[in-house]
Formats: structure tokens, sequence, C-alpha cells
């Protein structure tokens, strides 16, 4: 295959296209122009230099997919047959030119000229980055900065991006719409978001630039919304209690946050486990403000420290390892754990595990450091028989609080242990308990108060009578 030698032909003014593609376009013996409707294809004529057109392949093929890959293919074909310059508006956004590199390699050359945002930008006031797309291949992520959208062909396509736009910058949002031309110097029109595909006219040349909405009129935030708006509060004109706060008085409220958050991802109700998220994403965003002040760590740092670590525990993933069960998958993911800490024995492995977590998982980790070397019963049962005996222990020393304190404390160590094996979470089965118990006794409640009596006036057997029949109810 000979070079193929790519030309960036600019936004439609024969005036935007720069020398050195006139030049390489006026030498070429074999020149193509993805299309003759472009300002520079008068400028060719003018100049007389001999060039051919995709315009056909376009007008018979199906959809802009099947042109792209029928138009890479044509220029491919006339590359093994001796070199080829082959001119686009702009190389950077443009599918074919993408198609044909994945074959051509190193055998693609791509000259640089003026992108098709340029008269759209130099229009507008920006002063920092601006992202830039094509509207057919257009991802939204975010709104932290102003987008321009190039190629806006037709109004089926202006209501596609206008979707996609509106989760991120909402309806409020400023839009500078350049309508269809190739003027050198193109004048926008200034409009809100949602009427991007209410306009009279599309072509390739037309486009627009999306600028953010400010933080308080946002129809939708991201992480770094939330990064702005803890920097604001720690702010010199920030809120007294946030500005007060350090790494460690805010400790205690992650581990409350997160303890929320589960309680509702088990019991399934969504909404309210999104609310509990977002608080614990708030206890992140935190410590990341109150880091950057302090210089201890950055939102950046905590980031790249869990992308990295999951890029290198997933080796089957984003390596050669080959892993075909989760059982698989967890055995590797500990021995690259093992690897990264370094030799442990057991014991240290035990004493790494933080005093701060919660008890019924810190158990559970104790426990698993010891099962490592074999140090475990074989099954539940097994575990489930020590369950009665410490609490026979247990039942005992009733009379002596400080003997009670430990005998409990073996006694929920065995309970752990059981759930450990099997396969369950100790917490989540507490949590799970708690909640049926105070649905039983919401409906005790309610049935006692129909009953038209208190419970306080009630004996012992008899809430045990409407206990009963709650348990019941609920079978």
């Amino acid at each position: 295959m000979r070079i193929i030698t790519v030309v960036a032909l600019g936004p439609g003014h024969r005036d935007l296209v720069t020398i050195g593609a006139l030049k390489q376009m006026k030498k070429a013996g074999c020149l193509v122009l993805r299309t003759s409707r472009h300002g520079a294809a008068d400028l060719l004529g003018e100049e007389g230099v001999a060039f051919s057109s995709l315009d056909e392949l376009h007008e018979s093929s199906p959809d802009f997919d099947a042109f792209a890959r029928r138009a890479s293919g044509h220029v491919l074909a006339l590359a093994r047959k001796g070199a080829v310059t082959y001119a686009v508006a702009d190389p950077a956004r443009d599918e074919t030119v993408r198609l044909i590199r994945e074959e051509a390699g190193d055998r693609l050359k791509v000259l640089p000229g003026v992108p098709l945002e340029s008269p759209f930008v130099s229009q507008a006031d920006i002063a920092g980055p601006i992202l830039v797309s094509s509207a057919v291949s257009l991802a939204v992520f975010s709104a932290q900065q102003p987008l321009a959208v190039v190629e806006l062909n037709s109004r089926s396509l202006a209501g596609d991006v206008k979707l996609k736009l509106l989760r991120f910058y909402g309806e409020t949002a400023r839009v500078l719409f350049f309508a269809p031309g190739e003027k050198a110097l193109r004048r926008g029109t200034w409009m809100l978001l949602p009427d991007i595909d209410r306009q009279k006219k599309y072509d390739h040349t037309a486009g627009f630039i999306v600028f953010p909405a400010p933080l308080l009129e946002k129809a939708a935030f991201d992480p770094e919304d939330l990064l702005a708006i803890m920097r604001r509060l720690r702010g010199p004109e920030g809120c007294p209690w946030d500005k007060k706060q350090t790494h460690e008085s805010l400790a205690k409220y992650l581990v409350e946050e997160a303890s929320e958050a589960t309680a509702e991802l088990v019991k399934g109700d969504w909404a309210h486990a999104a609310e509990e998220l977002g608080d614990v994403f708030l206890q992140l965003a935190f410590h990341a403000v109150v880091g950057e002040e302090q210089g201890t760590l950055s939102w950046g740092e905590m980031l790249e420290n869990i992308c990295r670590k999951l890029i290198r525990r997933h080796p089957h993933i984003f390596g050669g390892m080959k892993l075909d069960t989760a059982e698989d998958v967890k055995k590797t993911w500990d021995e690259i754990k093992q690897a990264e800490r370094g030799e442990m024995s057991p014991g240290d492995a035990m004493l790494s595990v933080p005093a701060s977590f919660p008890p019924l998982m810190r158990a559970e980790k104790v426990q698993a450091a010891a099962a490592a070397v074999g140090f475990d019963w074989e099954e539940a049962a097994q575990a489930l028989e020590k369950v009665p005996e410490e609490a026979e222990e247990l039942r005992q020393v009733l009379n002596n609080p400080e003997k009670a304190l430990d005998e409990l404390g073996d006694l929920l160590f065995s309970c752990v242990n059981t759930a450990r094996l099997l396969g369950v979470s100790s917490g989540q089965a507490l949590n799970l308990a708690t909640e049926k118990f105070i649905r039983r006794f919401l409906w005790m409640e309610s049935a006692i108060k129909s009953d038209k009596m208190a419970l306080k006036m009630l004996t012992s057997l008899e809430l045990g009578v409407y206990w009963e029949r709650s348990k019941m109810k609920e079978q």
C-alpha cells in the first residue's frame, strides 16, 4: 500500500484552506475529495487542479455508516495502486479517516489545518478549555466546560443531540447557534438548548457551542459540582460548621453514612439508597477538599489509587490471565493483595484489621485471616454447634456482668463464624432481624390500638400474644 496523505479543507470557506494543503493537492497525482460541496472545490477548479469526489457514494449509501465504510474502502483500494491525497473538511472529526487509519496504520499521513469549530470558537468569549465533538459521534459525561458541536447536518440529528445534552446541561443552558454557511467570519445566534432542533436549516456546516449553566441554575450535577460546592462551604464566606471540620472529626460520619446506605440497599429501597449513597459521596468530597487545603490527599489521588488497584487486581480483564469463575477471581484478588502487602503472618494479618471497623465486620476479617491458613471449621454446621455451647456458658455467669460481657462476646463471635461459613454477612443478617423486629412491633402496636388498649397497660403475657399474632400475620 502506498502513502495516503489526508489534508484538511477547513470549515468551508476557501480562505481557510491552508497553503500547505493547497500545495499538497496541486502536486497530488490522485486527489479525492470526500465531497465537492465545499468552498475549496471552486478554488481547486480555478487553480486547475483535477480531483474526484465521493458524492456519488454518499448519495447511493443507505446511511452514514454504510457510506463511511464504502468511502474508506474506496480510498484504500486506490492506495494499493498508487499514492493518494484524500481531502476532508476536518480529519480529526472524520469517520472515514478513522476507518482508513485502522487499516493503513503508519501509511497514513495527516496534514494539519483549520478545525471545523474554529469559526464558532472565534466568535465566542471563551477563556478556558472547550470540548469539541461532531454531532454524529457525540458522547456526553459532564457539563463542566463549553462544548462545541460541529456537523449538525439535519433536524433529526439536532433532536438526538439535544436529548443527550439536556440531561447534563439542562433546559436553561445557553447556546450560540451557527446556521449553515461557509463564510470565514460566522455570526452566531443566542438561544436556549431546547431550541437547537427548531431552526430553519441544517447541513454539515451548522453547529453550536453550549455553555454550562451557573452552579445554582444547573439541572444536573456531577462530581466536579460537588467539589465546587464543598470548596465554597469551606471558603472564607462559607459555613462555620463545614469550615471547622478535619479529617479526624469527619471520620465517624463516613462510617455512619455507609451504614445507612447499606441498610437501604439491603431493603431494596432504591430512592433512599441513592440519597444515602449521595451522603457517602459527600464524605469523600469533604475529605478531598480538606485534603487539598492541608496537603494530605486529593480527589485525584483517591481516584488514581482505586483505578490503578482495580486494573492491577483484574489481570483477567486488563491482562492476559484467564479466570472463569468468581471463586478463581476471589483467590487471585487475595493473592495479588497479599503480594502488594508483602509477606505477612496470620497474626499480623489479624492485627492489620483496623480496630475502628464495625465489630461484626472486624470479627469476619479476623476469622478469614485464620481460615486462610486452615484454622477453620469445615462447614457452617460445625460452627453452629458452638453457638449453644457459648450460650450455656453465658447463662452460667448472668449474675456477673464482667464475665457475662466476655461470654457474650464469645457467643457473638460464634454467630459471626456461622454466618461467614454460610457465605452471608452477619451485619446484614442482624440488620434484617432488626428490620423484622421493627415491622412486627409496629403491627403489634397498631393491633393493640385497634383493640382500644394501651401498650403500657398490658402484661408481658398479653404482649406475647400480640407478638405471636404479628408473626403469624407476617407469614
